[in-house]
Order: structure tokens, then C-alpha cells, then sequence
């Protein structure tokens, strides 16, 4: 059986691309994810996943969490934080793949239909060839619901953001405004 790298952005996103990977790959999840802000959301992501690997006998290698890397790379060019986020994640992936013998590696980040899947691919591949290992691209999105309900069932912390301070911030901005406006009585 050939065995896979797969890059987990979290746990719930690991439920649906293991369940379909499992009977084909000897599978390995890596935990790499300097974007997440703050620590104790990562903290928050790390324990589901890791809680997930045991109940289901998968190796999991965590790589080291330094948010500081994701903002070398982002600051200036905050929009194109995502390529620049999956660079950063897929390059150590890749490393790692190549540098422990896999066969081959993959992403979690395709299970999201929020997540941008041609940038994904072409920087999956590419990268992969720089480490001489093959970056597999499966089109997960179909399973997303089933995961996340999956997820859901197995009472797994699921995230309400992608994980970056940036997409934190959109999502709340909203509610922040309106909120700050109602403190301030400028609203």
C-alpha cells in the first residue's frame, strides 16, 4: 500500500478525505499551520485532530507552530495572503514528504469549498516536483457537508474561520462595527 502525506488544516476537514483515502493509502496527518490566530485556537484545532487520529489508528506528526513565519510572508501582501499561506504550508508538507520517503502527499485544504482549488493544485504540484515528490489532487468538495456532519456527530471542535487573523476579521466586521458603534454611542 503507498503511503500518503496529508497536509490537515484541522479535524473536521480530515474526516471526509480520510474516510475516502483510507482502504488505498497508508496515511500519515501532518499539522502544519503557522496561519492560525490566535494560539489557543490552534491549540483548540490541534486536540480535535489529534483526538480523531487515535480513535482511528492514524499517525499524526505535528509540525512547529510559529505564527511568525505565516507574517514574514504575508505582511505587503495581505492580498495574496492565501498563495502565500498554502505556500508556506504545502512547502513543508512537500519537505517532509520527501525527506521521510512517502510516495506521495496531499492537502486537506480540498475538501473547502471556500478554499481556492486551482491555486492549490498548481502550487501542490509545482512544489512537489521542487522535493521530487507527487502531489495527489482529489477534488473533495462533494464531501463537505457529509464531513463537517460527521464532525458534528462526534462532538469535534469545528472552527468558524480559515484560521488566519485576517479571514477572523472579516468574518466578525460586521458584528464589530456594530458593536463598537453601540459602545461608542456613535452608532
Amino acid at each position: 500500500m503507498q503511503s500518503l502525506l496529508v497536509h490537515t488544516c484541522c479535524g473536521p476537514c480530515f474526516v471526509y478525505p480520510y474516510g475516502v483515502l483510507q482502504e488505498n493509502y497508508n496515511i500519515t496527518s501532518l499539522f502544519f499551520n503557522p496561519n492560525i490566530h490566535p494560539s489557543m485556537e490552534y491549540v483548540r484545532r490541534l486536540e480535535a485532530l489529534s483526538g480523531f487520529c487515535s480513535l482511528n489508528g492514524v499517525e499524526l506528526r505535528v509540525g512547529e507552530y510559529d505564527p511568525t513565519i505565516y507574517f514574514k510572508e504575508v505582511t505587503g501582501r495581505e492580498s495574496d495572503r492565501c498563495r502565500m499561506c498554502y505556500s508556506i504550508r504545502l512547502n513543508e508538507a512537500a519537505r517532509f514528504a520527501a525527506e521521510k520517503g512517502y510516495d506521495s502527499y496531499t492537502t486537506t485544504l480540498l475538501v473547502s469549498p471556500y478554499q481556492k482549488h486551482e491555486l492549490i493544485k498548481e502550487l501542490g504540484v509545482s512544489i512537489g516536483n521542487n522535493y521530487g515528490i507527487e502531489f495527489k489532487y482529489w477534488d473533495f468538495r462533494p464531501g463537505f457537508r457529509a464531513g463537517q456532519t460527521r464532525a458534528k456527530e462526534l462532538s469535534m471542535y469545528r472552527q468558524p474561520y480559515c484560521g488566519c487573523v485576517y479571514s477572523e476579521l472579516e468574518r466578525y466586521a460586521n458584528k464589530l462595527i456594530a458593536h463598537s458603534s453601540k459602545l461608542t454611542g456613535l452608532g
